[in-house]
């Protein structure tokens, strides 16, 4: 494996860093970036959504620049080492006579060209996609101490960037069971899995909190064909465009000739079956796909040095694709360019009218991660997601951001204000509302904690533990309790009103720091037929009811 490259190679790669480096310093950032560039006000070993090398990217960029260059300068860096690790894994000869013909392939393929300048979890998965599977190839060749160690950490490194890295390592290590015999294989496993520890540490200190998230308290919506497995089929579509049909036709004539190859193959087919069948339950967002763009790349551009008329088709094509995305990267920046309002469109604007109205006050914004962050980012101010049981939780739950508002004069800004001292239109035709509170005060952080495993819709009465994790005694008197009604997609239906009765007859506060026992039973819903499952929910000083306990099963 030579590091040599061809002049040609180097002309196109710097073309196309200088491109997304302007692209990133002059467009908007997204609502998820903003929300990344929340975590990395704090660094820390894991967040709720998240693995943390989306917060490390951004806070090494912003040593380096300000504002929206410094969110994305490393993810530019990473997507240019992407193209050299894809080029470094093709063997073929031939390939140097062809150099404009991979980067019109590879910067033909839409999202692997908007994470260029984005910055995603994505954008490392795929950076640490393409390098593990290069060391990979050299590991088949020749296993070695050093390698292994390289792997493994490597696999870390993944598994640091998107929790979907599991299906890459386990469908790479699938292609070749063999490695179960290697004494390096298990060097590199047991070095991934000391490398990760700290995350693993970080999940036990906050309850598992991201995973329970994602596997068991996320809402979801009934099957519905054309959104879940239709959508499914169009993502498979959009994430080429245009090359689309020859990219599957080559890499349905594509053989497994060696280990490497099969590897790419098993990951490639074993990400896309695995989200085909998940179709069949949920939604599939387009970028858990993104990750066979890495095997596919190498697949295709390797078909295409051996078939001439493939190769004219891709490469024309290609140049289409790209001439249309070019076309949409300028709009992300001047807008009437772009087909639809984005998300890179006007919210600085927007920002800066809130802020005119706030002054110095801290901004609380129910119900939106995507709001508050970008807030503080266009403003340098102080914001704060308050979510209540028509949201999820994030991590404006677990971190510290609440205490920064409380007892502070704050800009409140909602949906679901009956009151509406400020109207704030967004160019995509949505209107928030706003009012002042003089003393905000809110506990979103009060748990909700039931031992029992049996409910149902009687007369039984059940233990609930009630946890205050502040450093402050709670009145009894700022708090009303409610049961959430949810249906079987766990989407929330309907709030009933419930009595807790303290063990102790005389509490009249919760202790700081102690949990303390009450008795409930469930009651009956008003609305919802046979609903499904249950939350226990507060409302603190007349606030929308919270997230305060997981979701429950009613039998």
């Amino acid at each position: 494996m030579s590091l040599k490259l061809p002049k040609l190679f180097y002309y196109l790669l710097g073309s196309i860093l200088i491109l997304n480096l302007l692209q990133a310093n002059f467009t908007e950032l997204i609502f998820d970036e903003a929300y990344y560039w929340h975590y990395a006000k704090n660094l820390a070993w894991g967040y709720f959504d998240h693995p943390p090398m989306v917060a490390l990217m951004i806070k090494i960029g912003s040593y380096f620049f300000d504002g929206e260059l410094g969110v994305r300068f490393v993810s530019c860096l990473l997507s240019a080492g992407t193209f050299i690790l894809l080029w470094l894994a093709i063997d073929n000869p031939n390939k140097k006579k062809y150099v404009p013909h991979f980067f019109a392939l590879v910067f033909s393929m839409t999202l692997l060209n908007a994470y260029g300048f984005f910055t995603l979890p994505d954008t490392p998965l795929l950076f640490f996609t393409a390098l593990f599977l290069l060391v990979y190839k050299k590991f088949i060749e020749k296993p070695s101490f050093v390698l292994g160690l390289v792997l493994g950490v490597i696999m870390a490194a993944l598994m640091y960037s998107k929790y979907h890295a599991v299906l890459v390592i386990f469908f790479v290590l699938l292609s070749n069971l063999k490695l179960v015999l290697n004494k390096y294989a298990w060097l590199a496993v047991i070095t991934a899995l000391l490398c990760y520890s700290p995350h693993f540490l970080w999940l036990y200190d906050h309850d598992y909190i991201s995973i329970k998230y994602h596997l068991f308290e996320r809402p979801n919506a009934p099957y519905n064909f054309n959104k879940y497995t239709l959508g499914f089929l169009v993502n498979l579509v959009a994430i080429f465009g245009l090359t689309f049909p020859f990219v599957y036709y080559a890499l349905a004539k594509s053989r497994a000739k060696d280990h490497f190859t099969k590897a790419l193959l098993y990951l490639t087919y074993g990400v896309l079956i695995f989200f085909f069948i998940s179709s069949f339950n949920r939604r599939v967002q387009t970028q858990w796909i993104i990750v066979v763009s890495i095997p596919m790349a190498i697949l295709v551009f390797s078909y295409m040095l051996e078939h001439e008329n493939i190769r004219k088709w891709l490469f024309r094509l290609a140049l289409i694709n790209i001439a249309i995305i070019l076309i949409l990267r300028i709009g992300l920046i001047y807008e009437p360019l772009f087909p639809i309002h984005y998300e890179t469109h006007g919210n600085k604007a927007w920002m800066a009218l809130i802020q005119s109205k706030a002054g110095d006050n801290p901004v609380v914004f129910e119900n939106s991660y995507r709001n508050a962050p970008m807030y503080a980012f266009y403003t340098g101010k102080t914001s704060y997601s308050l979510n209540n049981i028509n949201y999820r939780q994030n991590q404006y739950s677990i971190d510290n951001s609440e205490e920064a508002v409380q007892h502070k004069k704050v800009l409140y800004i909602s949906k679901y204000l009956d009151k509406k001292d400020i109207a704030f239109p967004k160019d995509s035709g949505s209107i928030y509302y706003g009012m002042f509170m003089d003393d905000f005060e809110s506990f979103r952080k009060l748990r909700c904690i039931v031992e029992d495993e049996k409910f149902e819709l009687n007369d039984q009465r059940h233990v609930v533990k009630l946890y205050n994790p502040y450093d402050q005694d709670i009145a009894l008197k700022k708090l009303k309790f409610a049961i959430a009604y949810l249906n079987e997609a766990k989407q929330f239906k309907e709030l009933v009103g419930v009595d807790l009765v303290p063990e102790n007859a005389q509490l009249m506060h919760l202790s700081s720091n102690d949990s303390t026992l009450f008795t409930f039973k469930l009651p009956k819903p008003k609305k919802t037929d046979a609903p499904k499952y249950f939350k226990i929910v507060i409302s603190e000083n007349g606030l929308r009811y919270g997230l305060n306990s997981k979701t429950i099963k009613l039998d």
